[in-house]
């Protein structure tokens, strides 16, 4: 069986019920114009046969005779007859009928002249007008009916365009098709259509970030496998080479240190591994606090100072003391380091490492540049993916692990602060905007 779209139900609907209301009021009013009709009709009878009845009043028989015979020559349309007291016919026109009971169905009327004459009276062609009432009549319902039903197929049209179009658009929606844009309406259709679009815009950005979220599971994985795999296979050669007592593996302390040495940087990736996890399956909420910055980074920067004067370096602060944002500490503290940490081990023997912040639209801009270097576009856009160095030989010497900046990238994301991190004229620069209290 066919299926009947809803253009034929609204337009079906639309045009019995206008049909009924049109016979309805038909049935209801129909009474009324017949009589107003037939009233309006009588009182111009009675108009047109006053000047009749005027000069008949108090006249003899002959001038009466003589007055009707006159009026008749000068209205021969009309049709009348002049019967005395006695109920004797006096004059009669020759289209009328005297014998006739005068009724409301041909319009005559009855007028008496004093106690002398009564005068009884119609017009021609009065049927033919009541005819004519009835052709007008059934002409204006077929105006009304054919301007209902062209009136039912505009408003069908124009109601179930949108919602045909609506429905049109969510199977594109079910294949995930590119969606065009919809001219705005300014009602309920609008709204409805607004919010189909607004969830699929946001279903299909769901989709985007599962499919990114999955994608970035598999490369870490991969790149975890590979990380832990490598240390893993060195410490069994190494146990293997003492355990067959072979050249150099006899002297087995050397050979335990660093046995040693490999299990605790792999003790210490497996947990950045583990810390990645929870802070991306959100196991991990931000406890907020109101935080000192100058006082945070200063906590700080003591255990890179070794490091720094090792290298020559220098760490230069311009913080001043009355700065408060709202932050959790434990992760901001962990993402600092990282980035704090991140720009020793990158700036060159003798360079200079700033921190400073400066104030932003109600927050405070954090920024740490490492001078002396730069990093080609291509790099920076990676330096947050897991276990990325751009300098693999000098970060595995510098036990860089490349996941610093991915624990940094998550613990900001998760207390939704805005960060970048950039060239500069004179370096590489890392800003963090932090929400002013």
């Amino acid at each position: 069986m066919k299926r009947r779209g809803i253009f034929f139900k609204v337009f079906t609907y639309t045009t019995i019920f206008i049909i009924l209301l049109v016979f309805v009021t038909i049935a209801l009013f129909s009474q009324q114009f017949i009589s107003f009709y037939n009233t309006a009709q009588t009182r111009q009878l009675y108009g047109s046969y006053q000047g009749l009845f005027e000069q008949l009043h108090g006249k003899s028989i002959d001038e009466v005779l003589d007055i009707a015979q006159k009026y008749y020559e000068n209205n021969q349309s009309f049709s009348f007859y002049i019967k005395d007291n006695g109920n004797k016919i006096v004059f009669t026109t020759p289209n009328i009928d005297p014998d006739v009971t005068p009724d409301r169905n041909n319009f005559r009327i009855i007028m008496s002249v004093g106690q002398d004459y009564v005068i009884g009276a119609g017009a021609l062609g009065m049927e033919t007008d009541y005819g004519s009432l009835i052709f007008k009549s059934l002409l204006a319902l077929a105006c009304m009916l054919a301007l209902g039903v062209t009136g039912a197929f505009i408003f069908a049209r124009q109601i179930t365009k949108p919602i045909k179009r609506l429905a049109a658009n969510t199977k594109k929606m079910a294949n995930l098709e590119d969606m065009p844009s919809e001219p705005e309406r300014r009602d309920e259709l609008g709204d409805l259509s607004n919010d189909v679009h607004a969830m699929y815009d946001k279903l299909k950005n769901e989709i985007i970030r599962k499919s990114e979220m999955e994608e970035t599971q598999r490369y870490f994985f991969s790149a975890a496998s590979h990380e832990l795999k490598t240390p893993i296979a060195a410490a069994g050669v190494l146990l293997e080479g003492m355990i067959a007592n072979i050249g150099d593996y006899k002297d087995h302390p050397k050979y335990l240190r660093e046995c040693i040495r490999l299990m605790d940087a792999q003790n210490k990736v497996i947990s950045e591994i583990l810390e990645i996890v929870n802070l991306t399956d959100g196991k991990i909420e931000p406890n907020l606090e109101k935080l000192n910055i100058a006082c945070t980074v200063a906590e700080l920067l003591p255990s890179f100072y070794p490091l720094a004067d090792a290298n020559g370096q220098r760490i230069a602060v311009d913080i001043p003391e009355n700065q408060i944002c709202l932050a959790d500490s434990k992760m901001l503290k962990k993402a600092l380091s990282n980035v704090i940490l991140n720009a020793v081990q990158n700036t060159p023997n003798d360079g200079e490492i700033r921190i400073w912040t400066e104030p932003v639209a109600d927050q405070y801009r954090l920024c740490v540049l490492n001078t002396g270097v730069q990093i080609d576009d291509d790099i920076l856009t990676k330096l947050f993916d897991p276990f990325y160095r751009a300098d693999k030989a000098r970060s595995r010497k510098n036990g860089n692990n490349g996941l610093g900046l991915t624990i940094v990238q998550k613990a900001l994301e998760i207390m939704n602060f805005d960060y970048s991190l950039e060239n500069a004229p004179d370096g590489v620069l890392f800003r963090l905007d932090l929400p002013e209290i």
